[in-house]
């Protein structure tokens, strides 16, 4: 009896412990089975009821516990995994009325679209508190089956199936990559969970074939970065999906995705920094300098940005490479700044509407700081930002990343990270030039809507005051970052 009375305790506390992934379990459940049987008349309510969900997650996220586990140590709550799981909430939040504006300008509605997102999110959320390889493996499953979906979402759009089908292929592969790289790592380690993985580490050192596990383990991680040799998806998948899609690809995918790797290689490999250290500079260097100069190139936005997302990836991998505190914490900085600015961004690109269809070449944007001045100034403030440009918030995250950098001695990686970005800042100015200095385009059907453009005005102004009130940010990244450092 007593031990069964145990068992229920420590049980309950394991679901307190869960609570932010239960609410979007749970909720998206209660959705899809809402929306099986109201069909797409459900879809305006399933969205809102969705970003409620979202609401109370983030809630029960802030007021959780300072650090726990749950289920034998395999799930982990702390100052990281909280500034983590904000980050991806919001972001995914705010995908939702996106998704709402594309269904009314598209005139189609589906309830299937707020469930996939709910899912995706319990799945980030899933990876970013884990801490056990196999937990980790089932969140970023759940996350990518749903992902898949998404990306084909408009089926009747033949550049959305095909992205789709792109993007399920190579992440077969990369799941392959990872899973074997997983087996290597337990067979040489005779271990899951990343504290034992640790232990086997310092007792033992690092042989060959965990190298070589390790090494198949970033490979099927990084894919998820739509990092160098990894991004082969990136520009097709950004192309071809639905601009809300592509945003919450961008943001929350992105944000869970290195919160993942963060903790799946400085946890169970920090006595192996040296082994993983030059393959995660190869990875940023090759990044960062094919994000430069591939999409120099580009003529449509959406393809230029998923150049860009390629390259800003190469950029917060560096802080990752050096291995300490200060490069987590310039990581996370690196991912707020990213995160918020490219939902500013996406929310522009969707407001690219001409005769009622989307169009979203560069050279559409031609003269809307004469037809829209509003939305071509917040625009320009966020592609400058992306661009690094002081005193704008770009400026302030990649300097906190190559600091980190030269703090540990990678001066080439460094110097490599500074040229590339301002042979990026090429095609970012070629934005601004084409909405202030060539001939007015027609112009746009009308603006993002009220709370979209709230939505644009607040990630603009994000990128033109941190740099001037930085502090609160930093403060809280510090902490976060300390959280994998005791």
């Amino acid at each position: 009896m007593g031990l069964a009375g145990g068992y229920a305790v420590n049980l309950q506390a394991d679901f307190l412990i869960i609570l932010p992934e239960l609410i979007l379990a749970l909720g998206a459940m209660a959705a899809l089975l809402v929306g099986a049987v109201y069909g797409k008349k459900a879809t305006r309510s399933l969205i809102c009821l969705m970003a409620l969900l979202m609401a109370a997650a983030a809630a029960a996220t802030l007021t959780g516990p300072d650090r726990a586990s749950a289920f034998g140590g395999a799930f982990v709550v702390d100052g990281f995994t909280r500034f983590a799981k904000l980050l991806v909430l919001m972001s995914a939040a705010i995908c939702l009325p996106m998704a709402q504006a594309f269904f009314d300008a598209e005139k189609q509605s589906r309830f299937e679209l707020p469930v996939l997102i709910g899912l995706a999110t319990l799945g980030m959320l899933l990876m970013i508190s884990a801490a056990d390889f196999l937990t980790l493996y089932l969140g970023l499953e759940l996350q990518s089956l749903a992902l898949y979906v998404l990306a084909a979402f408009d089926r009747n759009n033949r550049r959305s199936s095909e992205a789709g089908l792109k993007y399920f292929v190579l992440g077969a592969l990369s799941s392959g990559l990872l899973l074997y790289g997983i087996s290597l790592i337990y067979g040489f380690t005779g271990a899951t969970s990343f504290a034992a993985v640790a232990l086997a580490v310092k007792a033992s050192g690092v042989g060959i074939g965990l190298v070589f596990g390790l090494v198949f383990m970033i490979a099927g991680l990084v894919f998820k970065l739509s990092a160098v040799p990894f991004h082969m998806w990136a520009p097709d998948v950004y192309e071809g999906s639905p601009t809300p899609i592509v945003a919450f690809f961008a943001t929350a995918a992105k944000v869970a995705a290195f919160a993942m790797v963060i903790r799946a290689v400085l946890v169970p490999f920090a006595g192996a920094v040296a082994e993983w250290r030059q393959v995660i500079i190869f990875v940023s260097v090759l990044s960062m300098v094919l994000g430069a100069f591939a999409g120099i190139g580009q003529k449509n936005i959406k393809r230029l940005m998923a150049y860009s997302s390629i390259g800003h990836m190469g950029y917060a991998l560096l802080g990752l490479a050096a291995g300490t505190k200060m490069g987590v914490q310039g990581m996370l900085i690196y991912l707020a700044f990213y995160a918020v600015t490219n939902l500013g961004v996406f929310v522009c690109i969707q407001s690219m509407r001409r005769g009622g269809e989307k169009v979203e070449n560069i050279s559409d944007l031609a003269g809307l700081s004469r037809s829209n001045p509003k939305l071509a100034f917040a625009l320009a403030a966020l592609m400058l930002s992306l661009a690094g440009i002081p005193p704008l918030a770009g400026f302030l995250a990649k300097l906190y990343v190559f600091l980190a950098a030269i703090e540990a001695h990678l001066y080439i990686a460094a110097t490599l990270g500074v040229l590339a970005s301002c042979v990026a800042a090429y095609y970012y100015l070629a934005v601004v030039k084409a909405m202030y200095l060539d001939e007015p385009a027609p112009a746009f059907d009308r603006g993002p809507g009220r709370a979209l453009s709230a939505v644009v005005a607040i990630s603009a102004a994000f990128s033109i005051v941190l740099v001037f009130v930085p502090g609160p940010l930093i403060a809280a990244a510090g902490q976060a970052a300390g959280a994998l450092f005791r």
